[in-house]
């Protein structure tokens, strides 16, 4: 049964109706949803605008994924690495369950994002001329990658090719980088840190403003 109540200064009223009301036909309460809201004639709701963000801080349509912060996890004589817990959170809802993880084209340390990240450099890797020697350098990414699950613990298996191109034995660094990370052996990443630091330093590196141009370097 729909009930109503109507409030006076002196008094309040209640209406009870016998028979149940569909409140598509005979509306006793306006109707409000995300977004949606009754066609006329109809009794189904219909969209009327984009859907809201699904989560907090993202724009309409815009996937958002951080990796931040140094971690230094065990390697165990098995390969196995744990990866840290807020790395996973950034790819939880991706198609891949784990990571993705490449040997890095500049340091002896390896590349890994989620899947999401990788076909986005596919999408802009069709951007270049298909025989040019810049297409054909940054290909040599795809055949290296390696799909990485987790396994039920959180931790990944590093094969031993990609090991040893990082010098990686018992201890593993992931080093959060924004949008991507890197897994490095813990000391030869102390030592690229402080270089970059004070390459940083001297240069006067700063981020650029924002809608400012990507990828613009400091020579």
């Amino acid at each position: 049964m729909c009930q109503i109540h109507i409030a006076t200064t002196s008094q309040k009223f209640a209406v009870l109706f016998e028979r149940p009301i569909d409140a598509h036909r005979y509306p006793c309460y306006p109707i409000r949803t995300h977004g949606r809201a009754p066609p006329k004639g109809g009794r189904s709701a219909a969209p009327i605008g984009p859907p809201l963000a699904e989560r907090p801080g993202r724009a309409l349509g815009e996937e958002v994924e951080l990796f931040l912060s140094t971690y230094v996890n065990k390697v165990d004589r098995k390969g196995r690495v744990s990866v840290p817990a807020t790395f996973r959170a950034a790819v939880a809802d991706q198609s891949f369950p784990g990571i993705v993880v490449f040997p890095s084209l500049k340091h002896e340390a390896l590349e890994a994002s989620g899947i999401k990240r990788m076909e986005e450099m596919s999408e802009r890797l069709n951007t270049l001329d298909e025989f040019s020697e810049e297409h054909e350098n940054l290909s040599m990414l795809f055949p290296d990658a390696q799909p990485l699950p987790f396994d039920t613990e959180g931790r990944i298996v590093l094969p031993e090719k990609l090991s040893e191109y990082a010098h990686i034995s018992d201890t593993a660094a992931f080093v959060g980088l924004g949008r991507s990370f890197q897994i490095w052996e813990p000391n030869r990443f102390a030592d690229h840190q402080a270089t970059l630091r004070e390459r940083a330093r001297r240069q006067g590196t700063s981020l650029p403003p924002l809608g400012g141009p990507f990828g613009r370097r400091r020579e």
